[in-house]
């Protein structure tokens, strides 16, 4: 059967778009903040190891879902949009890998149990209920996105976050069960909102159909190139961690993962708007004006993220008075290299989304794979002589890559107009802003305010376009 093709011309497209950020904006701001704010009960109530133990099962899980599952969750968003008639075959063939991937973590915690420590086995236990319940609800969140039901999806991330916060309270404040009760809210919070969306979205994957093993390989198809690309970003996220402790030991690491904090301002824009363009893009890839629809929105995001990075580093500062102890004041060094990254890989997901609408999973793969190890090259290469500073350095070098790469790419599909001198004299900027930030002790705010007010000008026409889009929209509501 073809595939169906929505009517996404005119206005509709930028509507639809606009409505979807709203609602994930929703979503993420409610579960972004609520879990910022607990990152001080948290530290209050466990311990150093207890927080570490949960971090590293975090982080596996990271990297575990996507490369177990196939990516069946990215590929359920990928077909379900354009193949509504398909969606209740997608579920059950993403179900199958999901079923698949818990007996394979189930096995392999068994297999690892044996030689480890006592105390250490209960962990491995636990580890497989935690994978499970995540597991699912990862899928599930990217199935009913595929769907197109996005209010719930947003219900069931708040839901999420709720019991979340309600299990963390009575868990580790009431009943004083420790690292075994924020693991145990993780799992409750994850199950409860998957119950909850299976029952809301029940509609949609009820049906009698046979899966089609044709169907299935093609999901198999697109699912199994992204696992260098999930693979990928699990190393640009967090192998520089793991190499500045190994060489620099803990304390360092410590003020680099707090110098993430600011740069995370800057990435919830970014998530929330990577939402929302995933499924406008699948939408809207075999429209006639497809190349026009695609320029505007990447000028428009390249001018946001632009202009956000560069007014976080001129307020670096401030925000590192604000938010972190007196201590960990100096993390703010690391901050600017670490911004810059964030605004290439913003682009660099903004481009891949073009190419998975075209179903070339394997380009994304290719240029996540080359940046991850150029990253891990870089990082042993710099952290020796340069710390901290030379893994966020090799952590902007690696997205800009990324983002090269991925652009190549995206042009065989469509050719998106963009004005590269602007934008490459802007990038050089930031980077000259970065610099002087980190380098100078003298007039650093003044010369870093000119360089903002510079780049603000250089997207000044683009600003102008994008407030007025918002009016029209506004009027048309």
């Amino acid at each position: 059967m073809p595939e169906d093709k929505s009517q996404t011309t005119g206005s509709f497209k930028y509507k639809y778009l606009a409505g979807n950020i709203a609602l994930f904006t929703i979503s993420n701001f409610v579960s972004k903040i609520l879990v910022f704010l607990l990152v001080p009960f948290y530290t209050n109530i466990l311990s150093t190891a207890d927080y570490g133990i949960a971090d590293v099962m975090q982080t596996t899980l990271l990297l575990l879902v996507p490369m177990l599952t196939i990516n069946m969750g990215e590929a359920a968003l990928r077909y379900g949009i354009n193949r509504s008639d398909k969606r209740a075959e997608i579920f059950r063939i993403g179900i199958k890998y999901v079923f698949r991937a818990c007996l394979i973590v189930a096995a392999g915690c068994i297999v690892g149990c044996i030689p480890a420590r006592v105390e250490m086995r209960w962990f491995f236990f636990v580890f497989v209920f935690l994978f499970a319940t995540n597991c699912l609800y990862e899928f599930l969140i990217l199935y009913f996105q595929g769907c197109e039901k996005v209010k719930l999806v947003v219900t069931g991330s708040i839901s999420s976050t709720a019991i979340l916060l309600t299990c963390n309270i009575v868990l580790l404040l009431v009943v004083r069960m420790g690292l075994d009760g924020y693991l145990l809210s993780q799992m409750l919070a994850f199950s409860c909102a998957s119950v909850i969306m299976l029952f809301l979205g029940r509609s949609e994957y009820r049906s009698s159909a046979a899966v089609s093993a044709d169907f299935e390989k093609e999901l198999l198809a697109y699912g199994r190139p992204m696992i260098a690309y999930s693979t990928g970003s699990w190393i640009n996220n967090a192998a520089d961690r793991y190499l500045v402790s190994l060489m620099k030991g803990v304390a360092v690491n410590g003020l680099y993962g707090v110098a993430y904090k600011i740069p995370a301002m800057l990435t919830v824009f970014q998530r929330i708007f990577a939402q929302a363009w995933q499924m406008s893009a699948t939408k809207s890839y075999e429209d006639d004006n497809s190349s026009e629809f695609f320029s505007t929105m990447y000028n428009a995001y390249n001018t946001f993220m632009v202009v956000g990075c560069s007014f976080l580093i001129l307020t670096v500062r401030l925000f590192a008075w604000l938010m972190f102890k007196k201590e960990f004041y100096e993390a703010w060094r690391f901050v600017p290299p670490l911004l810059i990254s964030v605004v290439f890989g913003a682009l660099t997901g903004f481009l891949g989304s073009i190419c998975l609408a075209y179903k070339d999973s394997k380009a994304m793969g290719w240029a996540t794979g080359i940046g991850a190890c150029v990253n891990i090259v870089l990082n042993l290469i710099l952290i020796p002589g340069y710390g901290a500073m030379g893994a966020a350095a090799a952590t902007a070098v690696s997205y800009y890559l990324m983002y090269l790469l991925a652009f190549m790419k995206v042009r065989r599909y469509v050719k998106p107009e963009v004005k590269l001198v602007r934008d490459y004299s802007a990038y050089l900027l930031l980077v000259a802003e970065a610099v002087v930030m980190i380098a100078f002790t003298g007039y650093e705010t003044v010369i870093s305010c000119s360089i903002f007010v510079v780049i603000t000008v250089i997207y000044g026409g683009e600003i102008f376009k994008i407030i007025r889009k918002l009016i029209m929209l506004t009027k048309h509501a």
